[in-house]
């Protein structure tokens, strides 16, 4: 069952670690309208919910989802252990070091990982 805490000020919807697979550029939006109806401004996504396309950067699902939550100014985390996709490829290791420097899309380990990063 999805959930909304407050950490560090921010509202975020920890979604659930079952539901729907974010497959596609238009499941984003089923995402984007639970976290306006929580009055969210993170989205915090296990790893578990996303399709296995998110991680091949040649899709250009990862860019477009994350494209679409920048558009709604929705800041995004996904949360959970990449480190396999990780070591398959340079091109998504440098799309999480070049994400994690921003402030719209996060990958981090757990919620306590995102709790430390929200906290500054």
């Amino acid at each position: 069952m999805d959930m909304i805490r407050e950490l560090h000020g921010t509202h975020v919807l920890i979604c659930a670690e079952d539901g729907p697979l974010l497959a596609s550029e238009r499941d984003a939006n089923d995402f984007l309208g639970a976290a306006w109806a929580a009055e969210a401004t993170m989205v915090a996504i296990p790893v578990a919910r996303l399709d296995p396309a998110f991680f091949q950067l040649a899709t250009r699902l990862a860019g477009e989802v994350a494209q679409k939550f920048v558009n709604y100014r929705i800041r995004l985390a996904i949360v959970g252990d990449i480190s396999p996709q990780c070591a398959q490829s340079k091109a998504l290791r440098d799309f999480v070091h070049e994400s994690n420097q921003g402030q719209a899309l996060w990958f981090v380990r757990d919620i306590a990982a995102l709790d430390a990063r929200l906290a500054g």
